[in-house]
């Protein structure tokens, strides 16, 4: 695809076969319900003014016959339009969703909120396209119906609607460029508030802890205010264009009536079709305002399938690599820079426990990406190999079990504990889940609550304290057996016994015997740095001295400030 114009095409052609035929029952609906005021015109001079009964039956039965297909068409055309817009807008949400959970990533600026009110608001705008071709085709379809009959009863008549309707059209279509405008810049200063307010919901916590809530509220407020302001420009336009409209549509059916008033009085005209040019009059005003709609209708359409476009047709951040791993489980970084990062070389060994200790929040996560190898690599500088292979040539279903990266801040999700522990695997053996529960000292977790391992969890672990969610993360990583394990602050919650419980249980669990499992602790816990074989210090960013736990607590002052307590 390229662009919103590309992504209304595909809906209009993907759907087509209900397009269609919901298109051509809603124009037979217009077309019969254009066919109502010629019916009771022709009653009138048929039999009301002659007294013909029978003829009166019959035209009676006729515009009884006429209001069955009447209302049909409408019922399956509708039926047909909607199942088309309903589908649509859930293909589109599924496919907005899959690109934005590739595990390649998107390449967008587009937040979090942003993107879900792409995923949900504007795939269901840009569905709407399959609703505005039908009633423009419908709108068409009547408007040239009633021009004929008028043409055949009067020429001049006729020929008021066939030349007045597209020059009413044109003016109004020169408003559209601007509502345009207004209603893109209406949806994307409203997704920009809905992002800014998800954000703050998810990092409500941090913000309480660092007492910015009022700076955070302030902002918000300027944002939201922003897309007051624009959603109010969006309204007034588009109420002004539908003012006009309206007006501009009306005045054109009066002056139909009343020309057609005119002529009946003086005899060009009986009363029967007098009748008919009125209600045609009084009918045309309905299509004329929903093509004069149209701008406003299509305006959102096409802003959501912009809007849509710059998801779908993103690139992913990672290249797909096809190399399988080695097998081997150690790690080597090469003069690697990203964000505060600057040059970090770093080996680990197969088998190593291996702790850093950085002394910048910002460089512990930082590597803890660049080792996850979710950064692109036009995003970083150096070298990253996993078992001899670099890291964005490795495939990513190869590369996800070959090296896990538990970020600190992780989220568990509603099931129960068994389901968070095993990441839903129906198969997952029990003895392997009673090892890492006991690794992690989350079994105590499991003991505290009557259901045990079915104790139900709540979206994010909310129903879950600090120290259990993190408990529970650290159990699912570990269940997860992953040649290269690293772990980032896994146990900031916890009291000073379970962490030395979870370090004795980390070493044991994925170093004791024979095991050739690499495991990376990102911390500053003394009691985590304890059981490694090697600590790495990062300072400014690059690798500033190396030892052992014992060693460089007993040389090196800075460590000892950093990680001692």
């Amino acid at each position: 695809m390229a662009g919103g114009t590309a992504v209304l095409r595909r809906t209009l052609a993907r759907n087509r076969a209900r397009l269609i035929a919901g298109t051509v029952l809603v124009s037979l609906h217009q077309v019969a319900e254009t066919a109502v005021p010629i019916a009771i015109g022709v009653i009138v001079d048929r039999a009301i003014e002659t007294g013909d009964v029978t003829a009166l039956v019959v035209w009676l039965a006729a515009l009884a016959a006429l209001f069955v297909v009447l209302t049909s068409a409408w019922r399956f055309g509708a039926r047909f339009i909607v199942v088309a817009v309903q589908q649509e807008a859930h293909r589109l949400r599924v496919e907005v969703a899959g690109r934005i959970l590739d595990p390649r990533g998107v390449r967008t600026d587009l937040r979090a909120g942003e993107l879900l009110t792409v995923s949900t608001s504007d795939a269901d705008r840009e569905a709407w396209i399959l609703d505005v071709v039908p009633r423009v085709a419908a709108a068409l379809t009547a408007l040239i119906a009633s021009a004929i009959a008028l043409l055949w009863i009067d020429v001049p008549l006729g020929l008021a609607v066939l030349i007045g309707t597209p020059v009413v059209l044109g003016l109004l279509q020169l408003a559209a460029p601007l509502i345009t405008r207004r209603v893109t810049a209406q949806q994307e200063t409203t997704a920009r508030a809905v992002g800014m307010a998800t954000d703050l919901v998810s990092g409500l916590r941090p913000l309480r802890g660092i007492g910015a809530e009022a700076t955070a509220a302030r902002r918000y407020g300027d944002v939201s205010r922003g897309a007051l302001a624009a959603t109010m420009r969006a309204a007034k336009a588009t109420g002004v264009f539908v003012g006009v409209s309206t007006t501009v549509s009306a005045l054109l059916a009066v002056a139909v009536a009343g020309f057609a008033g005119w002529f009946a009085l003086d005899g060009r005209i009986s009363v029967g079709e007098l009748i008919t040019v009125v209600g045609l009059a009084q009918f045309i005003s309905e299509p004329l305002g929903m093509l004069a709609r149209v701008p406003g209708y299509y305006a959102n359409a096409r802003a959501s399938a912009d809007r849509l476009a710059l998801v779908l047709d993103a690139e992913p951040l990672l290249p797909t690599g096809t190399v399988e791993p080695s097998g081997a489980s150690d790690v080597r970084l090469r003069s690697v820079a990203y964000r505060s990062l600057d040059g970090v070389t770093l080996d680990v060994a197969p088998g190593e426990l291996l702790g850093i200790v950085a002394y910048r929040p910002e460089d512990a996560e930082a590597l803890a990406e660049v080792l996850s190898g979710q950064v692109p690599p036009d995003r970083r500088a150096g070298e990253v190999r996993i078992g001899g292979v670099d890291v964005t040539e490795l495939g990513l279903v190869h590369a996800r079990r070959t090296i896990l990266v538990e970020p600190h801040h992780t989220d568990l999700f509603a099931g129960t504990v068994h389901s968070n522990v095993t990441a839903g695997a129906a198969d997952a053996d029990h003895d392997v889940v009673q090892h890492v529960l006991r690794a992690s000292a989350a079994v105590d977790v499991v003991d505290a609550h009557p259901d045990g391992l079915d104790h139900e969890v709540t979206d994010r672990g909310a129903s879950l304290s600090g120290g259990q969610r993190q408990r529970v993360a650290l159990a699912r990583a570990l269940a997860a057996q992953a040649p290269v394990l690293v772990l980032h602050d896994p146990t900031t919650a916890v009291d000073a016994v379970t962490e030395h419980a979870i370090a004795d249980g980390i070493a044991a669990g994925r170093h004791g015997g024979t095991r050739a499992h690499s495991t990376i602790l990102i911390t500053s816990s003394p009691a985590l740095l304890s059981v490694t074989d090697r600590v790495v210090v990062l300072a400014d960013g690059r690798s500033a001295a190396e030892g052992t736990h014992a060693g460089l607590s007993a040389t090196d002052e800075n460590y000892r400030k950093a990680v001692l307590r």
